[in-house]
């Protein structure tokens, strides 16, 4: 993987693009690249990026172009088919000059064309890409949202200019684009955990979303993202049934094993991450079969007994004969990281877990190597999360047409433990808009419900105006699958991209210079599953990933291929309080002090306290699960605010210098 950025004249004049803005940038996302760099500059663009090499590594230079430049590109991630679409484009007269998946991408567009070409790209990509004949750009990104890709429009010396980067970072370094909380993306992270996108936490920053791509022509400006793929589900009682228990699994078994010996294409080594579930152990098994040997494996060891795994891995590895390297994660790590890794992801991150993966990365890194495979993604698919049990355990409650009995049996919950609810009218709304009740909610409508405990007067007044869901762009067709498959799919438009692949995935393990590969995301894999009856994801209340879980009874020992999923969540008190770093708890105490709160202008200072007081006192229940996840989403913006705004809530150094303006709310 790499990084790119550029900027490129919008009103088509060709204007020079202002000097060192485009160097700034690039610098800016060295982590990403520190193997090499590579810019084109002409009238009316310039593109720079940073080059992590891992295929193609004396010749991949970039940017690369066809036979006659005529047509340029700047590319981070990786293309799994390249030798057989290279063979394919050869057979038609194309002429390449470089052994890098990069050089595929010109060649492509020439044979289809600007809306031809995505269906014959394969892999995790983002991607600038340059018509010289007709003076057109493309900027596009892949389907899982694997890959990242922001822009803005900015207007200099007369000139309209659109920036974009791989990370927002690079946005910044530009000198031009100030950073500048948005309502809209706060909203979404409160409401959903995470930042799906396309609106981010920054003012007139957007992100491509996963399966979309701008088209443009200067002079006759179309910002409007287009839609190339999207996940879609059959028509309930239309799904594969699968009669032939035998033929699936074989099947499955197939897709899956092609994809991870795909992603064991590069001119250097390919590790893995282990945990001790099912996932990435399957993951290993067939890499090490695919390799003809043992793939080395990393493990985080996370210091809390309930959570830690090593015991399942190091199992596992001892099991296929991998050489594993252990990394320990403990509360010290969690009080003394957190903020490298919101500085990482550049939005609040919620979920703790994020750290475990930084620390993988980076010892990823430190031994040597640079890209590593994991088994994320599967969950999404496969109905692996709680919230698929909770749904079906749950689902006769709202059998009734017309009645939502289980909405009222819900609110009542809340009102008898003390929590604030949503009005049932708006409740509602969103139902219709999900096209029914959504299982997924019932674990992160808790999140939701920190915008009424938090957020200041005017922040709530403008969160509950509008609908988070509606800038999703959900797929008009929702309403017509199998309820279970409407669950799946909201945890893949906002889970995934938002939060795995932008926190746990890219963003993370590219701080450490490291790609990560996820073969549960190949597109062959994620249309197989999509396909199946919901009993091949979920049988029964207990039976998650059913058929995942058949094809590791062939490559692992029965016990790890029905191991349950461990959700590893560090409790906010574990790195709040106490502990060996008290120079990283004062950034705590700093960022939620009453002045703080006051200078950032999101939320209400007393009922942050007056919580925070609360916690200390209050059982382990999902009560106090929901208010956790609230503070700690408080923490984390905070933060945020004083790395990438204000830089001044705490002793912490900011992220962006000469890009914060001090005292800045999102109402300035």
């Amino acid at each position: 993987m790499c990084g790119i950025a550029g900027m490129i004249d919008l009103n088509g004049t060709r204007r020079v693009a202002p000097a060192g803005v485009v160097a700034r940038m690039a610098q800016a996302i060295y982590h990403r690249g520190p193997d090499e760099d590579g810019f084109l500059s002409r009238d009316g663009l310039h593109f720079g990026m940073r080059r992590l090499s891992i295929v193609g590594l004396k010749d991949g230079r970039q940017p690369l172009g066809n036979e006659d430049g005529s047509v340029q590109v700047v590319f981070n991630g990786e293309l799994f088919d390249y030798p057989e679409q290279r063979k394919e484009l050869e057979s038609k007269g194309h002429v390449f000059r470089t052994h890098t998946d990069t050089e595929l991408i010109p060649h492509l567009y020439e044979d289809h064309g600007a809306h031809g070409l995505w269906e014959h790209l394969r892999g995790q990509f983002a991607f600038c890409l340059w018509d010289s004949r007709n003076n057109e750009f493309i900027l596009g990104r892949d389907r899982a949202g694997i890959c990242p890709l922001f822009y803005t429009t900015r207007r200099v010396d007369g000139t309209d200019w659109l920036l974009f980067a791989s990370e927002m970072k690079g946005l910044f370094a530009s000198g031009l684009v100030p950073a500048k909380a948005d309502p809209v993306g706060l909203n979404q992270i409160f409401t959903f955990f995470a930042m799906p996108g396309p609106s981010t936490v920054f003012e007139g920053i957007s992100c491509l979303a996963p399966g979309r791509y701008l088209h443009i022509k200067p002079g006759a400006v179309d910002l409007t993202q287009k839609t190339y793929w999207q996940v879609t589900y059959p028509d309930r009682g239309q799904e594969e049934y699968g009669h032939d228990a035998n033929k699936v699994i074989d099947d499955f078994e197939a897709v899956l094993m092609a994809s991870v010996d795909r992603r064991l294409r590069a001119d250097v080594p390919v590790v893995s991450y282990l945990s001790g579930g099912v996932d990435s152990s399957l993951v290993v098994a067939m890499a090490s079969k695919a390799l003809g040997r043992p793939i080395p494996t990393f493990t985080v060891s996370v210091q809390k007994k309930q959570f830690n795994e090593e015991n399942e891995a190091l199992e596992t590895a001892r099991h296929l004969g991998c050489q594993p390297v252990i990394v320990p994660l403990g509360d010290a790590e969690l009080r003394g990281d957190y903020p490298s890794l919101i500085r990482a992801a550049e939005f609040p991150v919620i979920d703790t877990s994020c750290l475990g993966l930084m620390h993988l990365a980076r010892a990823v890194r430190q031994n040597g190597f640079k890209v590593a495979l994991t088994g994320e993604g599967a969950d999404e698919w496969l109905g692996g999360y709680p919230w698929f049990k909770y749904h079906k355990a749950s689902a006769w409650l709202d059998v009734v047409p017309g009645l939502p009995l289980g909405l009222y049996v819900r609110t009542a919950g809340l009102k008898a433990t003390g929590q604030p609810a949503y009005p049932i009218s708006e409740i509602l709304k969103v139902r219709k808009a999900l096209g029914g009740h959504n299982g997924w909610i019932d674990v992160y409508g808790m999140m939701s419900l920190n915008k009424l405990r938090f957020f200041t007067p005017e922040l709530k007044q403008f969160a509950l105006s509008r609908s988070a869901y509606d800038d999703l762009g959900l797929n008009p067709d929702l309403h017509r699958w199998h309820p279970f498959h409407r669950q799946m799919y909201l945890g893949s438009r906002i889970m995934l991209p938002g939060h795995l692949l932008a926190s746990k995935g890219d963003r993370v393990a590219m701080s450490q210079s490291v790609e990560t590969r996820y073969p549960f995301l190949d597109e062959r894999v994620i249309a197989f599953m999509a396909k199946l009856h919901p009993r091949w994801k979920l049988r029964g209340l207990l039976k998650d990933k059913y058929v995942e879980r058949k094809v590791a009874e062939r490559w692992l020992p029965k016990p790890v291929a029905w191991r349950k999923k461990l959700m590893f969540r560090a409790p906010m008190d574990s790195w709040v309080k106490g502990g060996a770093n008290p120079q990283a708890e004062a950034w705590v105490e700093q960022v939620l002090s009453e002045e703080s709160l006051r200078k950032a202008g999101y939320f209400d200072p007393q009922a942050v306290l007056q919580a925070k007081a609360k916690l200390a006192t209050m059982r382990r229940t999902p009560a106090r699960v929901g208010l956790e996840m609230g503070l700690t989403a408080v923490t984390a913006t905070q933060v945020w605010h004083h790395l990438y705004v204000s830089g001044d809530l705490c002793d912490l150094p900011s992220s962006v210098p000469g890009s914060m303006a001090s005292g800045q709310t999102w109402a300035a």
